[in-house]
């Protein structure tokens, strides 16, 4: 252990120092998102889900460096990445709309202007949809009909069209002042 500690000292000092200033980065846009969300009246688990994403990708960003201060060179992170992303293209070539809804729940985080609880029209042509917004997820909308129905539809299509705020905060919640 202790020719371990020898060996590799000056890696292990520079590996707690990237450590130590991605946690400290972490905290500092978990905490800006948390706010975000906060004042712009976001669900708690969608606060939540895009600090996840943040994690996963300060995560991947301290494997990378972590493997160019143990010594890895360029051009035998680039044959991994190229076989690592050659498979992955592959697989995500199948499954490429979960991967649009993603990326659109994470846009529809910091830019979507209606919120749990509002009554939306969505202008489609070949399906109309007048419902209220129950939940917002990471990969579709939940929202419930006037006869009751729930319809899930996908975050990648609510971006694409045009879309009516119909009445704010439409869900009674039964807190109404007497």
């Amino acid at each position: 252990m202790t020719n371990f500690l020898a060996t590799y000292k000056i890696e292990l000092i520079n590996t707690l120092i990237v450590l130590s200033i991605l946690f400290s980065l972490r905290f500092i846009i978990k905490t800006t998102i948390y706010k975000i969300g906060k004042r712009s009246g976001i669900n708690e688990a969608r606060i939540k889900l895009i600090s996840r994403y943040v994690t996963v990708t300060l995560f991947l960003v301290a494997l990378l460096i972590e493997a160019f201060i143990f010594g890895a060179q360029p051009k035998d992170l680039s044959l991994v990445f190229s076989s690592v992303f050659a498979v992955i293209g592959i697989a995500l070539f199948a499954v490429w709309s979960i991967l649009s809804n993603i990326t659109s729940g994470v846009i529809m985080f910091f830019s979507f202007p209606y919120k749990v609880g509002d009554k939306i029209k969505i202008h489609d042509k070949d399906f109309p949809i007048e419902a209220i917004i129950e939940d917002i997820r990471a990969f579709q909308l939940h929202l419930r009909l006037d006869n009751g129905d729930l319809v899930t539809y996908p975050n990648n299509l609510i971006l694409q069209k045009a879309v009516t705020l119909v009445e704010k905060d439409a869900i009674d919640d039964g807190s109404d002042a007497v």
